[in-house]
């Protein structure tokens, strides 16, 4: 059989995402924080696109068209920002460099090129390295042989995020099976190690390591730090000055050498814990007895098209042919950017509108009365995608009267009840934390008890799964809830 080369035709069917599409897509996946920041990030970019500062707040009568931009056509029907856009773009124009796996954090519908500094995608999938990270890789340089590994990896597992050691030494021997002078041997390692301070049981242990490892254990400070500390907290000088025989010109120079080198919580600088603050996107009031809907637009500026630059489009007859296609192509990004929210805005209504209708019980009476719900539900509800509902739904939170939630919250599997109708995991969540608040605290729920409670009321579950349930609200097992007779 020989071997050749031939040419043949294909033809074949693409939904080829335009930039258009892509920035639709984008602007509905973003919460509401990211929200704010790409439409300032869009201002900017594009000299055509302008915040409305004369555009003064109105109810509006049809409340369905609540909207963060200047759109007051009456809205025709709704799309979908998954499937029917067309695509006018011809296959020879396609910058196939747009469609590359690059994290491009600085993306606009301008089309304007990424920094050469914007972040990688690495960047967002890695844990960053913290206190017990930072720990560990010291310990690697240690002479440890495997038993003494297992204590001191038991010991950096047990301090909190201050850098303090929450455990004592008898638990240290009793988990780990060593003896006592191990234990403290490791707890001394660990002592010395960066930062200084680290792995003491309280302030005052934490401020005399640090005192220590510069050489001052001997010193005027550390016999401040080490036993009279509330003294120092208040600053009485007098009371001091009676416990250590020293006038108060010498505890001053002691105190602010303590102030100024030292760290109360020297675990705390390694802290990885991040500070997420939420931002309802969309509350829900309930007012004479019927809830209403009403998006949040606070915070995200009323935007426009720029008058001036479509008066020089229309009138300025002498401007470049280089000139005008720019402004021209500025002006149609900035048009479509303006729908493309406003489009984002009326989905996340209709969206929560459904949402609203599938789980009034739950609104009515509690997390109890949460019915089974899946996007597919409220996608054949609006008439949309499921990816376009699961894009909206995702990092955005609602603001009710039982609290604030994600809107992922009331999308739950079903769990099939003998003769009755199903009910959501969620609600059974809720039932397990009940029950586990209103135990017998010396003689606590274990997890069969759990489950067989729950099938007193036509619930049933194995016991792993409660187990499931348990470690996903974050409750410690039943040995670990035991309060002493």
């Amino acid at each position: 059989m020989a071997l050749e080369l031939r040419q043949q035709l294909k033809l074949t069917q693409k939904l080829v995402m335009t930039q258009q599409l892509r920035q639709a897509i984008k602007l509905l996946q973003l919460n509401r924080l990211e929200l704010s920041d790409a439409l300032q990030a869009e201002i900017e970019q594009n000299p055509a696109l302008e915040e409305d500062i004369t555009f003064q707040d109105k109810v509006p009568e049809n409340p369905s068209s609540l909207s963060s931009t200047t759109e007051t056509t009456e809205p025709g029907p709704e799309i979908d920002v998954t499937e029917g856009f067309k695509v006018s773009d011809s296959l020879g124009d396609v910058n196939w460099e747009d469609y590359s796996n690059n994290f491009d954090s600085n993306f606009s519908f301008a089309k304007e090129t990424p920094s050469a500094d914007a972040p990688s995608q690495f960047e967002f999938i890695s844990e960053k390295p913290g206190l017990l990270a930072y720990l560990q890789w010291q310990l690697a340089h240690s002479d440890l042989d495997a038993g003494e590994w297992d204590v001191a990896r038991y010991v950096i597992g047990n301090l909190n995020r201050y850098g303090f050691l929450e455990i004592e030494i008898e638990d240290i021997m009793k988990y780990t099976g060593c003896e006592r002078d191990d234990a403290e041997y490791i707890v001394e390692v660990i002592q010395d190690l960066d930062p200084p301070g680290i792995c003491a049981r309280n302030v005052s242990e934490s401020l005399y390591l640090q005192l220590e490892r510069m050489g001052q254990e001997n010193s005027l400070a550390a016999v401040i730090v080490r036993d009279h500390l509330p003294l120092l907290e208040t600053r009485n000088y007098k009371a001091l000055s009676r416990a250590t025989g020293k006038k108060k010109p010498e505890l001053e120079k002691a105190i602010n050498f303590i102030v100024a080198e030292l760290t109360p919580y020297p675990g705390l600088p390694y802290s990885n814990d991040d500070t997420n603050y939420i931002v309802p996107d969309v509350y829900v009031k309930k007012i004479d007895g019927e809830y209403v809907i009403q998006l949040n637009d606070d915070d995200i500026p009323r935007l426009k098209l720029s008058s001036a630059y479509q008066e020089l489009l229309k009138n300025d007859r002498t401007m470049a042919k280089e000139e005008r296609q720019y402004l021209s192509s500025k002006m149609k990004d900035a048009d479509w950017f303006i729908k493309s929210l406003y489009q984002r805005q009326r989905t996340i209504f209709k969206v929560m509108e459904s949402i609203l209708r599938f789980q009034y019980e739950f609104f009515e009476k509690g997390a109890e009365h949460l019915r089974p719900l899946i996007l597919k539900d409220v996608a054949e509800d609006i008439e949309m995608h499921e990816s376009t509902v699961s894009r909206v739904t995702s990092n955005k939170y609602v603001h009710t009267p039982l609290g604030i939630y994600e809107l992922k919250y009331f999308f739950s599997t079903a769990i099939p009840r003998e003769g009755e109708d199903a009910m959501a995991s969620e609600s059974i969540k809720t039932m397990i934390r009940k029950l586990i608040q209103d135990e017998d605290k010396k003689s606590p729920l274990s997890d069969n008890a759990i489950s067989e409670k729950l099938a007193e009321n036509n619930i049933q579950i194995a016991r792993r799964t409660v187990a499931k349930y348990r470690e996903q609200l974050k409750i410690l097992p039943v040995k670990h809830r035991r309060h002493a007779k």
